[in-house]
């Protein structure tokens, strides 16, 4: 988002509450909505991993204080619910998985964390969806497939990026929930997302959908069909130009290890970190969320293989 952007929105922010009367004052807050709802944040293309996490917080607070004023703003709802999954997956949940190694009690304390944040992203997606499809979040629940069909063509640049948050937000939430037979049992929500925004459009942003395909099979317990999973991650592949760090971390962790094939492992591996971050700046931060943990799972190599095929 281009740095006048930013200021319109600082003045914005800055002038709302000494606006007199209520239709002044949603109308600043409306438009502060829709820039921040516009394209991708400045903090998904910043190359400073702690500096976003530390600012991630105010921007998603601040975007909470918005939507108190402006609770159907379809922008800040959008933006509510990939900030906070994003901050999940990033800030919360991959530390939750480090800390488990040296403290069992402190990761499943940050895991339970990341959980209850993933939920609260979850809400604000639904609450995306429910502007134009109302009571989608019930029947969700009690009718997934069909639920999720009831979402028609015509609309899909409205629809598509709630759908993925939606199923994204859900889907690492049940990933950070193990044992939890009510969150397991959300699984077809998932499924039923996923699959209607496929047939929407696959080929959305750049093979996105594809790719969480891969992450949601290796994320959580469920019976894996590993060519459907090689089909996910070709058509991810050839939509991203081989630009997403991510896909090939997660297909080793949905299919590498699984087969405990370490030779593909390293391969998938290589192929992440070989991701220039810088040739697509849109999605430098999720590339390097993605480096980060290939770097991890590398070092944590003999944990994750019963037997290692020697380098060539």
């Amino acid at each position: 988002m281009p740095a006048r952007r930013w200021l319109q929105i600082l003045g914005v922010v800055l002038l709302a509450p000494a606006l007199s009367g209520c239709s002044l004052k949603t109308y600043a807050i409306n438009m502060v909505g829709d820039a921040l709802a516009e394209g991708d944040s400045v903090y998904e293309s910043d190359e400073d991993l702690e500096l976003v996490g530390d600012a991630l917080p105010f921007g998603l607070k601040l975007t909470e204080s918005l939507l108190v004023e402006s609770p159907e703003h379809r922008g800040l709802l959008l933006t509510a619910c990939r900030g906070f999954t994003l901050y999940s997956y990033a800030y919360v949940d991959y530390p939750a998985e480090v800390a488990m190694e040296t403290d069992i009690t402190r990761g499943r304390v940050m895991r339970d964390r990341a959980r209850r944040l993933y939920l609260r992203a979850l809400g604000y997606c639904l609450r995306g969806l429910e502007r134009d499809h109302r009571g989608f979040g019930a029947r969700l629940v009690g009718e997934p497939d069909a639920a999720a069909a009831a979402i028609e063509p015509g609309d899909e640049d409205r629809d598509l990026p709630l759908m993925y948050w939606t199923a994204a937000a859900l889907g690492l939430g049940i990933s950070v929930s193990p044992g939890s037979a009510a969150m397991l049992a959300r699984l077809p929500e998932v499924e039923a997302v996923l699959e209607r925004a496929l047939e929407l459009d696959e080929a959305w942003d750049s093979g996105a959908l594809h790719e969480f395909m891969v992450v949601f099979a290796g994320a959580v317990p469920r019976p894996t069909d590993y060519d459907e999973i090689r089909r996910h991650y070709d058509r991810a592949l050839a939509l991203s130009g081989g630009r997403s760090a991510g896909l090939h971390v997660a297909y080793a962790e949905a299919v590498s290890v699984p087969t405990q094939d370490s030779a593909e492992f390293r391969e998938m591996m290589d192929l992440a970190l070989a991701v220039d971050p810088d040739e697509d700046p849109d999605n430098r931060l999720v590339n390097l969320i993605a480096q980060r943990r290939a770097t991890w799972l590398l070092d944590r190599i003999e944990d994750l293989f019963l037997e290692l095929e020697p380098q060539g």
